[in-house]
């Protein structure tokens, strides 16, 4: 079952929609998008810049996914410390790969002030809080390594941090300045009117059901027409499906879930994020926040592997509203969502050569925001002919999970471990 939006705080908020239909007929362009996401967008966009006939098939609409349903927040770096990074990817790939990463802040903001977008920008810093002594010591230990290459970032006290959030129920952490948060489905529709205005062209209600080779091109089909392109680039993340063989077994898709207030009495809300952070605690199953340009507190957490859910599943994010700012336990929440986060084995996102001329970015592990819109360019950089060698990140051969039938039993049994885990660092 596809996850209803209909009580997304972002398609009640969103700035319009662009203008699109369906494909019709039989058409050529020198690169074809798969997903009118994130990814896709921004693909689409850099393309069109440069002279490049872009052409993006979205099954639905733009931003109907993952990007349109996430929480917002524009994270610099990975899952793994810069240090980290290095060892793991050699003194030539890593640093340039942690410079790259780094710098998603100034992607993101920089497309939406380039390009005008409305999107409620607020690019006043991202903290990570500490929920234990083991997590206050490896965000000083993350913050270190961000300072030594000389990114604007500091420890945080806990009385500092209590400023910040609004709640004493944290022991520090680190602030992150180059980060941010912008209301997601407001910024994908702008990128996709931005990359319309340069010259891309956008189908929505086109989902691609084939891709075959024709001559030295790629077709890709759906119900209503086909396109004859050069280049294939495949932006669909957490909603692969079966169009590219093997692919979806790459990433494991979870459910987060969301949940919104109405917008917060200045009395009772005065306290709470007072200087509009973002925040994604230390948890192993983290809770992330912040407030929107009304006031609203929006609160996110994972989810059950369902996609049927609604406001009876809130139980996880009200016991985090609830513990954090007691003052609001008599506050309902006005929205709910959910949506799709890939994850993948691992924790590193992927930008595979799937055949000659067929790109694909996925699996961003809960920082889609400013990683698709950076891969979104390295796949616009690969099909206009720059050397995978001279991209600052692996681009790869896809491999699928070994037991992937299996995936989903053991991330519920981990989830539950975490949850366990966390319970007892917070006592």
């Amino acid at each position: 079952m596809a996850q209803d939006t209909r009580n997304s705080l972002w398609s009640h908020t969103a700035a319009p929609d662009i203008s699109a239909t369906a494909l019709q007929g039989d058409v050529q362009a020198d690169v074809v998008i798969v997903g009118g996401g994130f990814t896709g967008c921004a693909a689409a966009l850099a393309l069109a810049q440069r002279g490049v006939k872009a052409h993006v098939l979205e099954a639905r609409s733009i931003g109907w996914g993952a990007s349109g349903t996430t929480g917002g927040q524009v994270i610099p770096g990975l899952k793994y410390d810069p240090d980290e990074v290095d060892a793991m990817f050699g003194p030539e790939l890593g640093p340039r790969m942690v410079s790259a990463v780094g710098g998603v802040g100034d992607e993101v903001f920089g497309l939406i002030e380039q390009h005008g977008i409305d999107c409620d920008a607020q690019r006043k810093g991202w903290v990570q809080p500490a929920v234990s002594a083991r997590t206050l010591e490896i965000g000083r230990r993350r913050c270190e390594q961000w300072q030594r290459r000389g990114a604007d970032v500091a420890v945080v006290d806990r009385a500092r941090m209590a400023q910040i959030i609004g709640s004493e129920i944290y022991r520090g952490g680190w602030e992150d300045r180059r980060a941010g948060h912008i209301q997601p489905l407001s910024y994908v529709r702008g990128l996709a009117g931005a990359a319309q205005r340069a010259g891309a062209v956008i189908n929505v209600g086109s989902q691609a059901v084939a891709i075959k080779r024709d001559g030295a091109k790629w077709r890709v089909t759906t119900a209503g027409g086909s396109v004859l392109a050069g280049q294939v680039l495949l932006a669909t993340n957490g909603y692969t499906d079966g169009l590219w063989p093997g692919l979806r077994r790459t990433v494991v898709p979870v459910i987060s879930y969301q949940a919104a207030t109405a917008p917060l009495p200045e009395a009772l809300g005065r306290d709470i994020l007072p200087e509009r952070h973002a925040a994604s605690d230390a948890r192993r199953l983290l809770w992330y926040y912040r407030r929107d340009r009304n006031g609203r507190l929006v609160m996110g957490g994972r989810a059950p592997f369902r996609e049927n859910l609604g406001a009876a599943d809130e139980g996880h994010v009200r016991l985090a509203v609830d513990t954090l700012f007691p003052q609001l336990r008599d506050t309902p929440f006005e929205f709910h969502w959910f949506g799709r986060v890939a994850m993948t084995q691992d924790h590193i996102p992927h930008l595979h050569r799937l055949d000659e001329g067929v790109w694909t970015a996925l699996g961003y592990n809960g920082r889609g925001v400013g990683m698709a819109t950076l891969l979104g360019r390295f796949l616009a950089d690969l099909a206009t002919g720059t050397r995978p060698a001279d991209i600052p990140f692996p681009v790869t051969a896809m491999r699928p999970i070994f037991g992937y039938p299996f995936t989903r039993i053991a991330a519920r049994a981990l989830i539950r471990y975490y949850r366990f885990r966390d319970q007892l660092e917070a006592d």
